[in-house]
């Protein structure tokens, strides 16, 4: 059975060694003091590794299961939700007005970390409900946020939020879901949604709906879509349950992977909802819910990556394989461990560099969450709205190759379910497609992000870089060669993309869109790139104070060497790709294919 251990200590070194958080102006942070943060993280990562990850091959193997219209989740899980509701766990960093505990979204984000590498499928239960809380708090009257929030804070209900359809996807603007107005502030909804994660079960009392849908005489496509709360059971004044709602469950869907989350196909004929927000602004209100999932799902991809690295690790360390071809490492054997071998430690060192720099993007991302949030500041909130797609499309996509690594050091054990590898492969799998395909981020980010504000969120993330490089270079030659000197080239690389899709962009908009996923992927090779050169100097830092653990800090340093020198030069690969315009691409008629 696979292993999984919190990774506390990699925790610690971000927050508090390289982002400095208790240091930090932001409200709450000077709060978050080492000694506190870890208490939290150690509590959390017994809850993971001791309550989550032995039910998540459970969640695997047995699936949930539709009886009589009722959902029930598989052994186990009903008992660990009560845990994570007891603990607190749920309401972490929401509001302490309706029961949560207030923590800056930074913690919030290390915690959920180590609960979705321990279990993902069932974490993502607690992780909808999040999402919809804090829509409901962002565009909820007081009414509906005294009504809902409270209980949602717990997770004694949980929550979801309904956009697909059977015949629109990403083209939201085609749904037929029709909400009828009432007169009494109340509407009718009526239609079909599908691949709802969490959309029924047996673990909470009430399931928050929040369905987009379309008010009959609104404007035609994206622009009509209105936004609704939908319980499975009604609330009554005193906000006890009343009767059942015209919401049901159709199927489950049969799934790759995340066996453990219930994802259905939710009816709803006739049911009672209220409008979240303004008419036909839906979108707007969808997207508080969607960001925050977006860097929840760009968290996935780096946690079940971090999940099969640890294994892949252990198995490496374990079987014996051939020999050295410097030398016999173990003499009493009949041959030496896999993890001797060039190939495999190139294989390790792909997934360890990518899982170490991606948590330090995704835990920098949620402190500028925290800024724009708690601090009111509107250049964080734009860098993070920039940051956004890449952080889910680059963090998913590479965390799923990860996945496919880990389970290429099993060797044939790797495809065999016995050993367990296949699960998290299949479970990061989801992660590259919900919450928006990867396409579609990427579309989003050459298309909308990089234009942003007259493009004052890209200038900025560029001068941060430079800013960054001008004021670390010329100290010590070991440190410029191996970190400055590739940040400036791959930076480069980056800037010439976007000068691209400016010049020829505007002769041709597919020569900038067909290039859209390579600089995607090119940003998000900068960013990590920026992790590790601020984590090598943080180490370098902790070594010249005489640190304790002087193995972790020369680790640290030596991860990053690698992926300056072995990943980072991909930046140029995608800007000659991208170069290569739109002709190559679009050559063929649909016909040809």
């Amino acid at each position: 059975m696979p292993v999984y251990n919190a990774p506390i200590k990699d925790t610690q070194f971000i927050l508090h060694d390289v982002l400095k958080i208790s240091e930090s102006d932001i409200p709450g942070y000077s709060d978050l003091e080492a000694e506190f943060t870890g208490a939290v993280l150690e509590e959390a990562g017994k809850v993971a590794t001791n309550v989550l990850h032995p039910l998540n091959v459970v969640g695997d193997t047995e699936g949930c299961r539709l009886e009589n219209g009722v959902v029930y989740t598989p052994t186990g899980f009903k008992d660990a939700f009560e845990q994570m509701k007891e603990g607190g766990w749920t309401g972490l960093d929401m509001p302490e007005e309706y029961g949560g505990q207030n923590m800056p979204y930074v913690l919030g984000t290390a915690v959920g970390e180590m609960f979705s590498g321990a279990n993902q499928a069932f974490v993502m239960y607690q992780g909808l409900t999040h999402g919809a809380a804090s829509a409901i708090l962002a565009h909820g009257t007081d009414e509906q946020k005294d009504k809902y929030l409270p209980n949602m804070v717990s997770c004694e209900w949980t929550g979801t939020m309904n956009l697909t359809e059977p015949h629109c996807g990403t083209d939201l603007g085609l749904m037929r879901t029709k909400a009828d107005p009432q007169g009494d502030g109340s509407y009718k909804i009526s239609g079909q949604k599908i691949f709802i994660s969490s959309g029924d079960h047996d673990m909470a009392d009430n399931i928050i709906h929040l369905v987009l849908a379309k008010i009959p005489g609104g404007p035609d496509g994206i622009k009509g879509v209105s936004l609704f709360i939908v319980p499975k059971f009604l609330v009554k004044e005193d906000g006890s349950l009343g009767e059942r709602n015209g919401v049901s469950v159709g199927n489950i869907e049969e799934k790759m992977g995340i066996h453990g989350n219930s994802t259905c196909v939710m009816n709803y004929d006739e049911a009672t909802g209220w409008l979240l927000g303004e008419e036909h602004k839906g979108m707007r209100a969808m997207f508080t819910m969607m960001n925050e999932a977006r860097l929840g799902v760009g968290m996935q991809g780096l946690s079940q990556a971090e999940a099969a690295y640890q294994n892949a690790v252990e198995y490496a360390k374990d079987r014996l394989q051939g020999r050295d071809v410097t030398g016999v490492k173990n003499p009493d054997g009949p041959a030496d461990p896999l993890i001797v071998h060039p190939d495999i430690r190139r294989n390790l060192m792909d997934q360890k560099s990518f899982t170490e720099g991606a948590r330090a993007f995704i835990l920098w991302g949620a402190s500028m969450i925290d800024k724009a949030h708690r601090s009111g500041d509107k250049d964080a909130d734009g860098l993070i709205s920039l940051l956004t797609p890449v952080i889910k499309g680059f963090l998913t996509d590479q965390g799923y190759d990860m996945t496919v690594q880990a389970q290429q050091v099993y060797g044939g054990h790797g495809y065999i379910e016995e050993w367990g590898m296949s699960q998290y492969t299949r479970d990061a799998r989801i992660a590259m497609i919900y919450e928006g395909a990867n396409g579609v981020q990427a579309l989003d980010l050459v298309g909308r992000k990089l234009a942003q504000d007259g493009g004052k969120h890209v200038m900025a993330f560029f001068d941060m870089v430079k800013t960054f490089s001008k004021e670390n270079a010329g100290q010590d030659e070991a440190y410029d060669k191996a970190f400055i000197e590739p940040l400036k080239v791959a930076s480069k690389d980056l800037q010439a993309a976007g000068m691209y899709f400016m010049q020829e962009g505007m002769k041709n908009p597919n020569n900038a869109l067909s290039g859209s996923y390579d600089f995607m992927h090119m940003f998000g090779h900068v960013c990590l790139g920026l992790m590790w050169a601020q984590m090598a100097k943080a180490a370098q830092q902790a070594l010249d104070g005489d640190a304790s653990d002087k193995d972790f800090y020369e680790t640290k340093i030596n991860t990053g060497r690698f992926y300056m020198a072995r990943r980072l030069p991909a930046t140029g690969m995608h800007l000659a790709r991208i170069q290569t315009g739109a002709d190559t691409v679009m050559a063929l008629d649909a016909a040809s294919f």
